[in-house]
């Protein structure tokens, strides 16, 4: 017995919902979704489970935090790499910088796919904020406006399950996903050309 009490444990360490949130997303990222219960978020902190209601409404609240982080990470992740770019290399990089956003954070990428957005304003927003820096992407292509719309979701479908089967293991060998990932992006830029009523100029070798 460690002799550990609620109150000593919150003295030394005042409880938060950002604190808890952030230990549950460093469990997911680490041990994977399906690891993280309260349980083991209390136990990180050094409290008991019921301390853990006073900052998160319960699993499913704190599911949806995730979800919620995980989409915010990934739309600032998708502007910074988009800077200074334009065209093909626009899109290559957001493609790439969705990939790598999903391995540095396995764990509050896969919340993103297990709490509904549908009603919830503020996960519809952060929906629409990676759909809009998608579509600042493709400013670069002479797109009309619905064009545009449907080629940002075009983007988001086709970067979200590469990652996803990535993440799981999805694509066998013998084939190179680098490979294959280069092979999509050109795929994507050559149907945003075909949209395009004045392509700019293609990247040879986009990597």
């Amino acid at each position: 017995m460690t002799g550990r009490n609620d109150g000593q444990a919150s003295a030394r360490s005042p409880l938060d919902s950002a604190k808890v949130i952030a230990t549950a997303a460093r469990i997911a990222d680490a041990e994977g979704l399906d690891r993280l219960t309260l349980t083991r978020v209390a136990d990180e902190l050094g409290v008991r489970q019921p301390a853990l209601y006073r900052h998160i409404g319960g699993y499913d609240d704190l599911l949806r935090s995730l979800s919620l982080r995980g989409r915010e990470i990934l739309a600032q992740r998708l502007a910074d790499a988009a800077v200074g770019l334009s065209g093909d290399d626009s899109v290559a990089a957001v493609g790439h910088a969705w990939r790598q956003m999903v391995r540095d954070h396995p764990g509050i990428y896969a919340a993103t796919d297990r709490y509904p957005c549908a009603g919830d304003a503020e996960l519809e927003a952060a929906v629409e904020w990676v759909l809009a820096v998608l579509g600042q992407t493709l400013r670069g292509y002479d797109l009309s406006d619905e064009d545009r719309v449907h080629a940002a979701r075009a983007l988001r479908s086709a970067f979200h399950g590469f990652s996803h089967l990535e993440s799981g293991d999805g694509h066998p060998l013998p084939h190179d996903p680098e490979d294959t990932f280069d092979h999509l992006v050109h795929l994507l830029c050559a149907g945003i050309h075909r949209l395009s009523r004045n392509p700019p100029m293609s990247t040879e070798g986009v990597k």
